[in-house]
């Protein structure tokens, strides 16, 4: 579901169910798809082809992280981010953040994702947040908190000379953002042009009832009460939204929330580490 007339803007996505299950092994594949974009630099992706494929393949893999203690990491949420601003709105990156890794087990501090939307000949600066957590309230807590540490200043400042520091040259609209974000511009002025998706996941019950429903009829076609999920979806993601909003958000900037409901955080999460693995294993 899409709503662009509440501020801010809405958006709800589900992977669907098949055989009565939530497609979370499918959900997984596909956001392994969008590795080379998420991993590598401008620069590396120009140079994949047939003959660097798999190096690169195994370098963006083995960037995101090697260890077995993964149920807590945050790489997971920002693919996930990464992957829903590429195709449901249409971003381009502008840095990979996951390529300026020191170490692969490492991890990377500021917004979470940096993509920027053509609009006309200006860019629309793009500064995700995510909470890929099983719980909305504490989700919506911590990112309330970080939205207001991210968006004061003198933070501002910092991370627009660390994205300014780490933007390939290569890449075509480097000279527009370097001006953009360059410390003689106002903040007011470059408020006007940036919007901050925030994705949030969580354990949902209208999932969960979904999937209990398929399994418990499985002579029913799922076709034949697709509406009513569809009705108790919506009304779950608005409801989020509702609490969203009763946090406090900051003013000035565009926010723009993403709820993602899961049947279980548990099981995506395995599904991911389950395919990060063996794609390291085959590229090792």
């Amino acid at each position: 579901m899409d709503d662009t007339t509440i501020t801010p803007a809405l958006s709800g996505i589900c992977a669907g169910f098949e055989s009565g299950e939530w497609r979370a092994r499918q959900l997984a594949r596909r956001l392994f798809k969008g590795i080379i974009d998420f991993a590598l630099s401008h620069s590396e992706r120009k140079d994949f082809d047939s003959d660097t494929g798999m190096e690169m393949i195994g370098r963006a893999v083995r960037k995101i992280y090697t260890s077995e203690k993964y149920t807590s990491r945050g790489e997971f949420g920002e693919l996930l981010l990464h992957v829903t601003l590429r195709e449901v709105f249409r971003t381009q990156v502008a840095v990979s953040k996951i390529y300026f890794k020191d170490a692969s087990n490492d991890t990377v501090k500021g917004f979470d994702a940096v993509h920027i939307v053509e609009n006309g000949d200006a860019l629309e600066l793009w500064l995700g947040e995510v909470k890929f957590y099983s719980d909305l309230a504490r989700a919506i807590r911590d990112v309330r908190q970080e939205l207001h540490d991210h968006l004061a200043t003198d933070y501002l400042r910092h991370e627009f000379m660390a994205i300014e520091g780490k933007i390939d040259r290569e890449w075509k609209h480097a000279p527009t953002l370097q001006r953009m974000l360059h410390e003689d511009v106002s903040l007011d002025e470059i408020f006007d042009n940036i919007t901050i998706p925030v994705l949030l996941t969580y354990d949902s019950k209208a999932v969960a009832d979904r999937v209990t429903q398929l399994k418990g009829n499985p002579q029913l076609s799922p076709n034949t009460t697709i509406e009513e999920y569809r009705a108790n979806f919506e009304a779950e993601v608005r409801k989020g939204w509702d609490k969203f909003v009763a946090a406090g958000l900051p003013p000035r900037v565009k926010i723009r929330l993403i709820l993602v409901p899961l049947h279980l955080k548990s099981v995506l999460i395995r599904a991911l580490h389950e395919r990060l693995m063996s794609w390291q294993e085959a590229t090792a």
